[in-house]
Parts: structure tokens; C-alpha cells; sequence
């Protein structure tokens, strides 16, 4: 007889999400292009994958950071002076780069603090439940990003009530904050920047409706951040003018390229988070070396180079949009570093992914359930360290791709895929 364990697993793999991949892993194992293994980086965003190289069109290291030679010797630096790891958690001390990586980060974006978690997700599910409790409510987009609703969930769980409210529409808000009534306050959480279609919030109409039921932003900013808005603080501060009655969680892992994400806002709310976020008092913080790397990688945001990097990555997305447009293909995104073309199934996304792969490039084939079922894309994620003759050979590519694979010409009702 088996362990229960064993009959759990089994159990798991026959039901729902699982069996809908293993059946695709099982069906078309070379066309599933996930779980790669990495064997080797080389210059100008290539890669090696099963033994060739490929042009690397899945990295949201935006500006090139991960391979620049200031933050590549910070790591190292941060190694030969605090070792590799904190050795223990934040609620009983925390290294002095941690402290001067926070306050690095709230200078940068002119909020009065900030709180580093190891990642945005860990942040998500840990400020969530922290500031709302059994008395408060959580509303998020219907398009907010997963570790949003994952936090909510967490949230709930405690005894906060959550609901939805249609993308992007404040009056829908307006709507489910009386129906929810009553509450002591409320979270607006949404996405700074929604990476699949490009679309922004209307934040200041939305702070409009929080403040008018006791509410207050909550906005995800992670694919914002250093790659929009002034100086790459995102788009919060440009929208509304400052961060009053507004939290923002950003990244430290994708454009800044290190590892990590924050929580900034007022001093007294990044206070209350310190106090109550489990993983910030039960989980393990970012180690020295990449809190080194931060301090690092902002230098090189808040100098005279990060306006170049910005036009290169802005001018490689432009000319990735614009040929893919004149090849008649539907173009999601493009607000962001991320541009994605609908291909539609399942199996036509895969086999499309495998077609550029077979040709030298690397772009992710997404499909359900991270989009809608039918509506998988191919998403390419460009970078400030793209040569043009990278982004030219993918459009020759995509060309070559259309001719063997049928993919959907723009509509003028098409229906962007939601992040």
C-alpha cells in the first residue's frame, strides 16, 4: 500500500490545473518551453540552453543592471564584508546595508520611508494582512496582479472582507465599497501599471473614491518601477503628485535587477508593517550582498547614465511595437518593457514559442491560466542591452512565423489580456 503522501500527490496530479499541464507536458514535450535550465549568459543578452545559444528574450532585467559592472562588483563587495547571509530575521536586528538600502529607497522616490522584503510577492502577502483587519475590507481591480489577490486571500483569513471591482473603473469602486459597508477603512489595492496591456489606473480617481469611503492606494507598482515616470519612480508621484494616503510596492528585481521588493509610504505605516507583517518577523530578509547591490544600483539610476539606458530600452521597445504592427500581427502591451503578441490556443502559443526558439530567439509562451483560455501570447520582454540587430532579427522571425502559424490580425474590439 502506498504512504498517503504518495496517494495525495497522486491525487493532486489527476485534478485540475495540474492534469490541464501534465496533459500538455505529456502531449508535446518539446514544446513546452518551461522549467528551462540556464547553462551559460553570454554578452548582448544571449543565452545557452540544451547545449545552444540563444538570444534572450525573457529577462526583466529592463535596463541591463544584472550585467553592469558597478552592481556586478557591489555583490561581490557585499560578499567580502557581511558574508553571504543576515543570520536572523528583522525582528531582531537588521545590517547596516539594509538600513542604508530603505533609506536609498524612500529618497529615491521622495516617500518618508520604506521596508524591503525579500520579494514583491513576500511583500503583497505580507502588508495585505497587516493593515487590514477583522473591522476593515480589501477592494482590488479584477486585473491586479496574482500576489495581490493572494494577499487579500490571506487577509480574508483573518477576518477582513474582499472584494472585486471592474478594471480600472472608479465608479464600480464607488459601487462595492457601499455595498461592503459597513467597514472601519478600506484598501484600494491595484497595479501601478497592468504589464500585459499597458493600460495605467486612473489613480487620482481612484484615490478620489478611497478617501470619500475611509479607503486609501494601495498600488503594486513592481513592472514601473525604474522604467517609468520621472527619474524611474514609477507612477505614483507623477499621477498624484506625491504619496499622500498612498502605499507602493515596487521591485528591486526586475529593472533594478537585485533582489527584493519594498513597501514605501509614511513613516508611521512602514512603522505598523515592521510590527505586524509575519514575513518581515518570521521570514529571512534579503541577504547583505544584494542589499549592497541596491545602494549600487540606484547610484547608476539617480546618474547622468540612466537617461541613456532609458532611451535604449524605450527605443528598443518602440522598434520592437512598430515591426510587429507593420507585419500585421496584434500587439498587447508596450507601455512597459513587455511586448506580447496574440497567437490564441494553447497549442498554437506553444508551437509558436518553439518555432522563435528553433530560430534563435527566446521569448515565454503564455498561456492559461495566466491568460485567458484561448488567448495565449508570446511575451518578450525587451531590455536597455538588446542590440537593434536582436530586436530586428525577432521581427524577422515573427515574420517567418506568421507564414507557418495563422495569428490573429488587430481588431478594433480585441480585449488586451489582463496581467
Amino acid at each position: 500500500m502506498s504512504d498517503p503522501l504518495d496517494r495525495l500527490v497522486g491525487s493532486l496530479a489527476r485534478t485540475g490545473l495540474t492534469r490541464f499541464f501534465r496533459r500538455m507536458l505529456d502531449d508535446a514535450p518539446d514544446l513546452f518551453l518551461k522549467d528551462l535550465t540556464v547553462e551559460a549568459v553570454g554578452p548582448d543578452r544571449t543565452i545557452r540552453v540544451g547545449g545552444r545559444w540563444v538570444r534572450n528574450f525573457g529577462s526583466d532585467s529592463f535596463l541591463g543592471l544584472d550585467q553592469h559592472p558597478a552592481v556586478v562588483e557591489a555583490v561581490a563587495r557585499g560578499v567580502r564584508d557581511w558574508g553571504t547571509h543576515n543570520g536572523t530575521s528583522r525582528a531582531f536586528s537588521s545590517v547596516a546595508p539594509q538600513r542604508e538600502a530603505e533609506a536609498r529607497v524612500a529618497a529615491w522616490l521622495g516617500t518618508e520611508d520604506a521596508v524591503i522584503y525579500p520579494s514583491v510577492t513576500l511583500a503583497n502577502a505580507g502588508a495585505l494582512p497587516a493593515l487590514a483587519t477583522r473591522h476593515d475590507v480589501i477592494a482590488s481591480d479584477q486585473h491586479a496582479h496574482n500576489s495581490i489577490e493572494e494577499g487579500a486571500r490571506l487577509a480574508k483569513a483573518r477576518g477582513a472582507r474582499t472584494a472585486k471591482f471592474a478594471h480600472n473603473d472608479p465608479a464600480d469602486l464607488d459601487r462595492v465599497l457601499r455595498t461592503l459597508r459597513p467597514f472601519r477603512h478600506a484598501v484600494v489595492a491595484v497595479d501601478g501599471v497592468y504589464s500585459m496591456s499597458g493600460a495605467l489606473p486612473p489613480l487620482a480617481a481612484l484615490q478620489a473614491v478611497a478617501r470619500s469611503h475611509d479607503g486609501f492606494l494601495y498600488v503594486d507598482d513592481a513592472h514601473g518601477t525604474g522604467v517609468l515616470g520621472t527619474r524611474g519612480r514609477g507612477t505614483v508621484r507623477d499621477a498624484l503628485g506625491g504619496y499622500d494616503n498612498t502605499l507602493v510596492v515596487g521591485s528591486l528585481s526586475k529593472a533594478v535587477s537585485c533582489l527584493g521588493g519594498f513597501v514605501a509610504g509614511s513613516r508611521a505605516a512602514v512603522d505598523v508593517l515592521k510590527l505586524r507583517s509575519n514575513p518581515l518577523l518570521f521570514g529571512g530578509p534579503v541577504p547583505p550582498p544584494y542589499l549592497v547591490a541596491v545602494c549600487a544600483a540606484l547610484d547608476v539610476i539617480e546618474s547622468p547614465e540612466y537617461p541613456r539606458l532609458r532611451a535604449a530600452l524605450d527605443a528598443n521597445v518602440r522598434r520592437l511595437v512598430a515591426g510587429a504592427e507593420a507585419l500585421g500581427l496584434t500587439v498587447l502591451g508596450g507601455r512597459v518593457p513587455i511586448v506580447s503578441v496574440l497567437v490564441g490556443g494553447e497549442d498554437a502559443t506553444l508551437r509558436a514559442g518553439r518555432f522563435l526558439f528553433d530560430a534563435g530567439y527566446y521569448v515565454q509562451s503564455v498561456v492559461f491560466p495566466a491568460v485567458p483560455h484561448g488567448a495565449g501570447v508570446l511575451r518578450a520582454q525587451v531590455n536597455a542591452n538588446h542590440p537593434p540587430a536582436a530586436i530586428d532579427g525577432l521581427l524577422a522571425a515573427l515574420s517567418d512565423l506568421a507564414r507557418e502559424v495563422p495569428l490573429p490580425a488587430p481588431a478594433a474590439d480585441a480585449v488586451a489580456v489582463p496581467a
